[in-house]
């Protein structure tokens, strides 16, 4: 395969038959990034020697907030924690993701301010930014920046995986589980490992670029100029890799229902009982 036609190959992947970007500047980074997909089917090998150092490397020259590293990475293989994973990531409503329990690891990335807050109390300081909104949101926008930087590398080692946010649903006995100390929460989860070449998994088509791409100030759209186009991609992404007949727009209405909460309406709770006042 030429370097155009692989090109255009990931190009009709991501927007299937939506109009795609014709200037792209390709290399070989971008095009692993536009390659990317969730893998949910791993193989029984363990991580390859110096994985958990190498994406833990690439996690940390992410940016953070005011040089602040708020953040933390708890990686888990013991069978019998990984499932009490799998249990924590079901909900009432929902089913849970057992392959969580045959991953080789699974990684959890904690938003962490209870370095700062400690070192704020040693130093005879009193760390008022942590009672605040902002100062959570630093934190877990740190934690999700040095996740993101951690799976790319993962996947250029040749690794997959998959984030959980389902965690979420069982926040305080998760914390519990790992011994989280106060001022830290698990913001997602992510199962990784060796994707099974006999359960692959596949791109998952975008809505074009114009639906999210805003030029100097951002203007609002009825739906109607560009849903249906995106409807398209995502039955014929259903269809070939036979998943069950639905639109997105059903997945966006179940997504902002109360029942897909599923155990997260109690998050803003516990998380105040873990220190997060969120003023």
């Amino acid at each position: 395969m030429t370097d155009s036609s692989r090109r255009d190959a990931l190009l009709e992947a991501r927007y299937g038959q939506q109009a795609t970007p014709v200037n792209i500047i390709w290399n070989e980074q971008i095009e692993a990034l536009l390659a990317h997909r969730s893998v949910r089917a791993f193989t029984d090998e363990p991580l390859p020697e110096g994985a958990l150092e190498t994406v833990v490397a690439a996690a940390q020259s992410a940016s953070t907030s005011s040089n602040l590293h708020q953040w933390s990475l708890v990686a888990v293989s013991d069978p019998e924690t990984k499932a009490e994973l799998a249990r924590l990531t079901h909900g009432v409503e929902f089913t849970g993701f057992d392959f969580v329990a045959q991953a080789p690891s699974v990684l959890l990335w904690v938003a962490d301010m209870s370095r700062s807050h400690a070192i704020s109390v040693e130093q005879g300081a009193e760390p008022v930014v942590t009672d605040y909104v902002d100062a959570f949101l630093m934190a877990s926008i740190d934690a999700a920046l040095a996740a993101q930087n951690g799976l790319v590398a993962a996947e250029a080692i040749g690794l997959g995986g998959v984030y959980l946010g389902s965690l979420r649903n069982h926040a305080k006995e998760l914390a519990d589980l790992i011994g989280l100390p106060a001022y830290a929460y698990v913001v997602f989860g992510m199962a990784i490992g060796t994707p099974d070449p006999h359960r692959p998994s596949a791109v998952h088509p975008r809505p074009a670029q114009d639906v999210v791409l805003h030029r100097e100030r951002y203007r609002t759209r009825p739906t109607k100029e560009w849903i249906e186009d995106y409807e398209t991609a995502f039955k014929d992404f259903r269809a070939e890799y036979g998943l069950r007949d639905k639109t997105w727009s059903h997945s966006v209405v179940v997504g902002t229902s109360l029942d897909y909460m599923d155990g997260r309406e109690n998050l803003r709770r516990t998380l105040e009982e873990r220190g997060y006042l969120l003023r």
